[in-house]
């Protein structure tokens, strides 16, 4: 998992590529024009289509090439309606551990005796897995998917996994802390996971005048993580739950991650402002929209 920066005084930070169970969109996408081939159009486009099968082969020859490492499960739990935590024990598994070296980072894991992997960023921090000797993760029960496998699995039970992948979050992009006062973090369902790792991973939050995590889900049983909010906050970061279906106890924001943010900004100095965008698409799309439009550059 990378992170996609640019040069410019304010950043958005996003990850890619876009994973599962913490899809991830780059903050601004290039629109495409479809339009008919006709026939002298055909041969360059059999071309291209020809170089793309060759493509996805030498991607599917590359994939081949992975090294697995068994390592058990845990500990498994509910941490949300449809959200699981999963713990993977890695202690015997020192190159792995080892592998993970930023938040941000993700991997490929495997179940016994299903071939297709699931894409999976790590929630914990690095220093976690340092020390307990484990990766600890946030994932979405999908009908049909490696990800229900995984969910259905038990304590001890083994799984295969690849080493960390991507750069992850390269926060010395919006260091140091002073210059870049406010960050804005935008997460829905369980793009939460590596958000997770961002914070306790720690970024100077308590340096910055303005961190703020604008936090979307359904309601409050798919908000994953309300047990570490306290902790969070402690740490710097301003919790800004959004519900798009809340109850009618609910007193806090309501609607969509983008909307609560655009009646909100508040962005007092653009060249000073880093975000950073985990989840829906189009809400990674809208956000970065207001941003732009608000002079914080991509």
């Amino acid at each position: 998992m990378s992170v996609k920066l640019s040069p410019s005084p304010s950043t958005l930070l996003s990850l890619a590529p876009p994973l599962p169970h913490a899809h991830l969109s780059p903050p601004l996408v290039s629109m495409s024009i479809l339009r008919r081939l006709g026939p002298k159009h055909l041969t360059t486009h059999l071309r291209h289509h020809n170089r793309r099968r060759l493509a996805t082969v030498a991607a599917a020859v590359r994939q081949d090439t992975t090294v697995w490492t068994q390592a058990p499960l845990s500990e498994i739990e509910p941490a949300a309606e449809s959200l699981f935590h999963v713990s993977i024990d890695v202690s015997d598994s020192a190159d792995i551990a080892a592998s993970y070296t930023c938040a941000g980072q993700y991997l490929q894991l495997r179940v016994p005796e299903v071939e297709k992997p699931s894409f999976l960023a790590i929630a914990s921090p690095p220093s976690y897995a340092a020390e307990k000797g484990a990766f600890e993760f946030l994932v979405k029960s999908v009908a049909g998917s490696t990800a229900e496998l995984l969910c259905g699995l038990k304590r001890g039970d083994l799984v295969e996994l690849s080493q960390a992948m991507g750069r992850g979050f390269e926060i010395d992009q919006i260091e140091p802390a002073e210059k870049y006062p406010t960050v804005l973090i935008f997460a829905t369902g369980s793009g939460i996971s590596p958000i997770r790792s961002l914070i306790e991973s720690g970024f100077s939050a308590d340096k910055r005048s303005d961190v703020r995590l604008y936090y979307g889900a359904r309601n409050l049983k798919r908000m994953a993580y309300q047990d570490r909010f306290k902790h969070w906050e402690s740490s710097g970061v301003k919790i800004v739950p959004v519900l798009s279906q809340p109850d009618g106890s609910w007193t806090g924001e309501s609607g969509y991650v983008q909307a609560a943010f655009a009646r909100a900004k508040q962005i007092h100095s653009p060249t000073g402002t880093g975000a950073v965008l985990c989840g829906q698409k189009q809400m990674t799309e809208e956000v970065a929209s207001i941003l732009v439009s608000d002079g914080v550059s991509s």
